[in-house]
């Protein structure tokens, strides 16, 4: 819940800040001199690649849980089964030994949008996000085109 709202606000500041970069680049749209309009088109654009980020991201986010809560209802969410340092940090050896069983998994049922997902978390936890993210996304794709075991489609 604590991550949800720290989303929320987040996002919120965000769209603030679009609005007030945008209000700026329309200000100086407005001032009229080629210079300025030219400046203020460009400040209009940070808002807009801003806008389309924190959506798509926002709609990755919301797949993904959409997917944790179906694993959760299945009773098959990965299990948190990582050594930690005293200091609370996941072992790297630890990690890295999951990572391995996540990959065979994946590797023997490739069309299986829940092998994917464990892999995308197995990567989390390997600290390697842009793998994550990939392996997620791809765990995504499966579960809508509704393919693998438990579909009834493969």
């Amino acid at each position: 819940m604590r991550a949800k709202i720290t989303y929320a606000v987040t996002a919120l500041v965000l769209v603030f800040y679009f609005v007030l970069v945008g209000s700026r680049g329309v200000l100086l749209i407005e001032a009229g001199s080629p210079v300025t309009v030219a400046f203020g088109v460009a400040v209009l654009v940070l808002p807009v690649i801003g806008v389309w980020f924190l959506w798509k991201n926002t709609q990755f986010v919301r797949k993904a849980n959409r997917l944790a809560a179906e694993l959760d209802a299945e009773g098959a969410l990965p299990v948190d089964e990582l050594k930690r340092t005293a200091s609370g940090r996941i072992d790297r050896d630890s990690a890295d030994e999951v990572f391995a069983r996540r990959k065979a998994e994946t590797e023997a049922a490739p069309d299986d949008w829940r092998s994917w997902f464990r892999l995308a978390v197995a990567y989390h936890d390997a600290r390697d996000t842009p793998r994550a993210r990939k392996a997620m996304q791809r765990a995504i794709r499966l579960h809508d085109a509704g393919t693998g075991p438990h579909t009834g489609t493969a």
